[in-house]
């Protein structure tokens, strides 16, 4: 009943002044001026940069689509979280397959995108938190303001229970993109505009000027059928139309900048881009390389994610949740690529006849769970193994032929002579004619 009366601790971000983004017009100009208020020295400031990642963030569709890619190549791996001496702590698995759970695996990802990226534990018997807005978080700082647009703030050191991930000058993977998504938005504003333009055929109607009445009547006429481009020119004035079509009549310039376009946010969030988009001069090998490049990058984000994970700090906070956590630590499980694994075999063998190679590699490299009785078996193998070489020693010794699995053979010179030869088969088909 105590526990249940127990008052909890007010929550940083229920004082926070939200404001919402900031939707006007974006355009180069203003993100190079948010750029330098971020990375001012004196008085640094996200908050123009951050909305303008907003922005383009949810509009943009490839943008988005890419990083939801690189985030869910990571969290698609199995999770699990090992002891001291490596063995799975089944304890933890509802947490790791919680909603909760999932979402800071991203957050945490986030952080490669923004720059920065902050939540807030909830005190309680249940694992929750809320996302600190990145407005309010002042990592050159080190402090969390009450509004976006606060220069002082509460120092985050003082708080025990917000937890921030990323660097102090940090703006995050977004800043490569945000000049090609500007670009991309104003190649589809002209792509649009050109295809309002010339994507209907253009009337042109000439009248004689000093015709008053024929003018009005031509207007009139014009404007009941239809909403295409008309034109109503005099005769006595000279008109020409150059709709550049000529050398662009399908188009292709405005998409060749906004494939350009696309091509180089891919590049920025995935070190490719043939795994998001065939170009015409690709093949099966080159999307191969780019493939494997991508998988690089997914490595750097799992080894991220896991260090993130293993820090003090959030096993402590995992902890005070009741989570047996107490030396352990988060481990991606190893996923089996059978080409790769049978490369690694084949060197592992070589080595391990020139050097001695410690059990635990093997169980570590190939993914194969360790017995709780490995002491016990490994002492039953070395015996096997003794008794075999005895075996072997003593046949030699008796100058027996001795098979490689240590079985003697037993035969004599002549039957091994005709071991040699491969066998007839014994069984007789029809008769030849002749």
């Amino acid at each position: 009943m105590e526990k249940q009366n127990k008052k909890q601790p007010e929550l940083v971000i229920h004082d926070f002044t939200l404001v919402a983004p900031d939707r006007n017009r974006k355009d180069v100009g203003k993100l190079k001026s948010a750029i330098q208020r971020a990375e001012s020295i004196q008085f640094p400031s996200r908050v123009a940069l951050y909305d303008l990642y907003h922005d383009i963030l949810t509009i943009d569709g490839h943008l988005s689509g890419i990083i939801q890619k690189r985030v869910d190549a990571v969290k698609n791996k199995s999770i699990k979280f090992v002891d001291k001496n490596k063995r799975k702590v089944d304890a933890l698995d509802t947490l790791i397959w919680s909603n909760k759970f999932n979402r800071l695996v991203e957050v945490i990802l986030e952080s490669k995108f923004w720059g920065i990226s902050g939540v807030e534990f909830i005190q309680g018997e249940k694992f929750d938190f809320e996302e600190i807005e990145r407005k309010h978080i002042r990592p050159e700082m080190g402090i969390i303001t009450k509004s976006q647009y606060d220069s002082t703030g509460i120092p985050i050191d003082t708080l025990p229970y917000v937890w921030t991930i990323g660097g102090k000058r940090d703006l995050g993977r977004l800043l490569q993109c945000s000049m090609y998504a500007i670009y991309k938005r104003a190649g589809f504003g002209d792509f649009a505009q050109y295809v309002e333009i010339f994507g209907q055929p253009v009337r042109i109607i000439y009248y004689n000027a000093y015709d008053t009445k024929t003018q009005e009547e031509l207007r009139k006429l014009l404007n009941e059928s239809g909403g295409s481009l008309t034109m109503m020119i005099p005769e006595q004035a000279k008109f020409q139309m150059l709709d550049g079509k000529t050398s662009n009549g399908d188009g292709k310039l405005q998409t060749s900048l906004i494939q350009a376009c696309n091509a180089e946010m891919s590049i920025a969030i995935l070190g490719n881009t043939e795994t998001t988009s065939s170009s015409s001069g690709s093949g099966y090998a080159q999307a191969k390389i780019q493939a494997g490049q991508q998988l690089e990058i997914t490595k750097s984000d799992i080894t991220f994610v896991q260090n993130i994970l293993n820090e003090g700090w959030f096993l402590k906070i995992l902890k005070s949740y009741g989570y047996p956590v107490e030396g352990g630590s988060f481990e991606f499980e190893l996923e089996v690529d059978l080409d790769e694994l049978q490369k690694r075999l084949d060197i592992d063998e070589k080595v391990s006849e020139k050097v001695p190679v410690d059990d635990d590699y093997w169980y570590n490299t190939y993914g194969i769970p360790k017995p709780d009785n490995y002491e016990e078996l490994k002492t039953k193998q070395e015996e096997r193994e003794k008794l075999m070489q005895e075996f072997l020693n003593k046949k030699q010794e008796n100058n027996e032929d001795v098979r490689s699995d240590g079985a003697p053979t037993n035969k004599n010179l002549f039957d091994r002579f005709i071991d040699f030869f491969v066998r007839a088969p014994r069984k007789r088909g029809a008769d030849l004619e002749f």
